[in-house]
Formats: C-alpha cells, structure tokens, sequence
C-alpha cells in the first residue's frame, strides 16, 4: 500500500521541478544516531551536534538516539540529554541487536523531511551535516560521505577497509560507492522506500545504493575516535563483510560451478592420465599419491560449497520466521501525535 504513495510523492516533486531550497518555512531533520556503550562520548556528541545544526537557517531537526542494548549508562546519559532538550528522542532496545538494526529503529521513528544517520563515536564529523543539507536542498536525494582520509587506525584496519569496498564492488550486483560508510542524509521518499524492505540481514549502505534516486557524494576526513572503544572488532566486521555479500550477490553460488567444472576437467584428465599407463605402459598403478591429492581436494570443494550453502539457507530459514527486526524497551521524548512515533515498535 505504501509503495504508489512513495512513487508519487517522488515522482510528482521531480515533475514540477520543486526545489527544496524553496520550500516555505523551515524543514525538519531527523538525526538518527546508534549507541551502544558510548556513555564517555555522548555528552559531546550531543553538544556538537546541537552546535552544528542551531548554526543551519531555516531548519529545525530532533535527535533521535538509539540505546542498541549497552551495558554501561549510556542509556542514563540519554535520559539526562532527553531531559535537559526536548528535541532529544530516546529509543532503547530490549538488547542488543547490531548498528544496522539500531539504524534501521532509528529510521523507523524519525519524522524529518530529511534524515541523517551518524554514528555517536565523532569519527564521521557532525559538521558536515550542514553540506550534506545543501546538496539535498539543491535536489540530490543521497548525500553519502566519502572517507578521503581515515586517522587514528592502524594500517591492517584501513587496509582491509579499503580492500572489502573494492572487493563487494566486484562483487556484487549492484554499483555500491568505494569508502563508505552509513553517515549520510536521506530524502524522506528515500527513507520510506529504504522501510518498505523487509530483509533481516541488513546491510544499509548496500541497500541504500539499491535504491537508486539521485545520489552524491561528500569527501570528508574520518576522525579518530574521542574516547571509549570501538564497536566493530574484527568479527563484527567480518561478519558486515558478509552480509554486504551474500545480500547483494549469487557469486559464492555460482562458485559452485565454476569449482565442479574444475574438479571435473582434473578428474578427466586424470582418467585420461591412468588409461595412457594402462594401455602404454606396464607400471599402471603409481600409488596412493594421486589418489589422496584427489580425495582431499574433493572432500574440501565439498565442504566449502556446504559452507555457502547453508550461509544461504539459514539466511532464507532467518527471513521466513517473520520474528521482529528488533524490540523495544523504552521511548522517550516522542510527541504522540509524530506521525513515525505513532508506528509499532516491530516490524513485519
């Protein structure tokens, strides 16, 4: 039912030429900003961020701050900054369910003509928020960041950064931009079309691109971060790696093939092989050599392919439980009468 509304509201701006930089009044952005254990950055994360956006004309925005389950007070700090700022929303999650599902949660209620996702650890900049505002208000529907510089990383983190981005353009069947990440601005006809997608393994800077519309990009340098650790050890990151995969492309399925069409073209020579000793020669059985190469290299092609298949499986095993993206504990600061507060804490 949503889907003809998104088309339309879209497609009837593009039609009459609209531009945003001529909108009456102010417009509202939403500030979507994940948390899990950032209670020693999130004061000055707020202060910057209220800082940035007091300075934009013409804009009156919210802050909506999702607690992904933390185990320090980062969700007390969030009731003092909902307390002290009444433009602070406040969404905590009954545990931790992953950055791109405390995003998507985040998306869900934010209520702006424009949303923006920023991480809490002030290593993707919040002033840059107000460029990523001017590119939408001249018409672009994506405004992503793009790390020209990454500070305050060691060379093995940029280094796999940089070779993951490269390798999932390969790879997958879709154009995602090199070297980002989910710090963007989206259109409010990009965010609900972005909803209206069910998957559970998410993967939002792939689903984004997915989306199309008119996109840009915009360079920026990644801080290091201010204080407390960071959220993406290696296996979280690993793990991203392969939902960003598996999501977007049917390669590792196809490696099947190309893999059986390998075993098979070595097993026919080696046939080929064992009939030339046969009928040529007299010492036609040359030991077990050959035989356990065979073996191994079969049983492993085997078991690697058992591998992606059952990546694949359990993910469609995942998707037709219909369970919840995410559960909700506790809101605080939504008007009731938002016309996101109002939407049920789950999704179908």
């Amino acid at each position: 039912m949503g889907q003809p509304l998104i088309e339309d509201d879209y497609l009837g701006r593009r039609i009459a030429g609209e531009s945003r930089s001529n909108t009456q009044g102010p417009v509202l952005l939403s500030v979507v900003v994940p948390c899990f254990n950032e209670e020693a950055i999130l004061r000055e994360t707020h202060r910057r961020l209220v800082a940035t956006l007091e300075a934009v004309p013409d804009l009156d925005f919210e802050l909506v701050y999702i607690d992904d389950g933390s185990r320090d007070a980062t969700l007390n700090v969030l009731r003092e900054l909902q307390h002290a700022d009444a433009r602070v929303r406040v969404l905590a999650l009954s545990r931790n369910f992953g950055q791109q599902m405390a995003v998507t949660a985040g998306l869900q209620c934010a209520a702006g003509d424009a949303v923006v996702v920023i991480d809490a650890d002030l290593q993707d900049p919040p002033e840059v928020i107000p460029e990523m505002l001017d590119r939408w208000r001249k018409g672009a529907d994506v405004a992503y960041g793009v790390r020209t510089k990454r500070e305050g990383e060691t060379r093995f983190k940029r280094w796999t950064a940089s070779a993951f981005y490269r390798l999932l353009a390969r790879l997958t069947d879709i154009s995602i931009p090199l070297d980002t990440g989910d710090f963007r601005l989206m259109d409010r006809a990009v965010v609900n079309a972005f909803l209206a997608m069910p998957e559970r393994d998410r993967f939002v800077r792939g689903m984004v691109a997915w989306l199309g519309f008119r996109q840009e990009p915009v360079p920026y340098r990644r801080a290091a971060r201010v204080a407390g650790e960071t959220g993406w050890p290696l296996r979280n990151m690993l793990r991203l790696a392969t939902d960003g995969l598996v999501s977007f492309s049917l390669l590792p399925l196809r490696l099947a093939t190309w893999l059986g069409l390998l075993a098979a073209g070595l097993a026919l020579s080696g046939i080929v092989y064992a009939l030339v000793l046969r009928l040529c020669t007299a010492a036609w059985v040359s030991g077990w050599t050959s035989l356990l190469i065979a073996v191994l290299f079969l049983g492993g092609v085997q078991l690697l392919m058992l591998g992606l298949l059952g990546e694949y499986v359990g993910r469609i095993y995942g998707e037709v439980k219909h369970r919840p993206l995410y559960l909700v504990e506790e809101r605080l600061g939504f008007p009731p009468t938002s016309r996101r507060a109002v939407q049920e804490e789950t999704t179908e």
